[in-house]
């Protein structure tokens, strides 16, 4: 008798521990990376919206920027740019649009998280519309083309003239799910 109360009390802590551990995942992970981001500067991520201005540098400086697209383990969408480069001129407004496609037999959705690198040019890449500002919603074999506009600061260090953007694709459904049935 004694043993299997060992054994109980071993087990209700582990499924203790294995629930903070995901709450931890689905909830802490996210806003302290985002601390870290905002501390350190150090892995790129883009502001949020940029004000959008009539300015542009007149410059003969090009800029080639490189759009990548990816997904998180176990995401089930084709993500893509429908442009993989563009040559900009600094100040230049410029839009172009990623495709993603839900795959599976279940409405999803998706949030993107966006990097830039040289990390160095993240403070340069400003963005005025742009489908990673909100969560995206797909149902069962839909697909749509989502728009990024953006413009290059003509600060931009002389020594930067590729910029590569990438976002990578998150299913964010059951988290979306839990925060609904939590009142959020």
């Amino acid at each position: 008798m004694a043993e299997q109360s060992k054994h109980r009390s071993i087990i209700i802590k582990s499924l203790t521990a294995v629930v903070m551990m995901l709450a931890f995942v689905f909830y802490g992970l996210v806003p302290m990376y985002d601390l870290i981001c905002e501390w350190t500067g150090v892995t790129g991520r883009t502001g949020g919206v940029y004000e959008e201005t009539t300015q542009v540098d007149v410059q003969e400086r090009t800029i080639t920027v490189q759009f990548l697209a990816m997904n998180n383990e176990g995401m089930p969408w084709d993500f893509y740019p429908n442009v993989r480069t563009v040559k900009v001129h600094p100040g230049e407004f410029t839009t172009v649009s990623f495709h993603a496609g839900n795959n599976s037999d279940k409405t999803m959705m998706a949030q993107a998280i966006p990097s830039v690198s040289p990390f160095q040019g993240a403070n340069y890449f400003h963005k005025t519309e742009c489908f990673c500002f909100k969560q995206q919603t797909l149902a069962a074999g839909e697909a749509e083309d989502m728009a990024l506009r953006f413009m290059i600061d003509p600060e931009l260090p002389d020594t930067i003239d590729t910029l590569t953007l990438s976002y990578t694709l998150f299913d964010i459904t059951q988290v979306a799910a839990n925060g609904e049935k939590n009142g959020q």
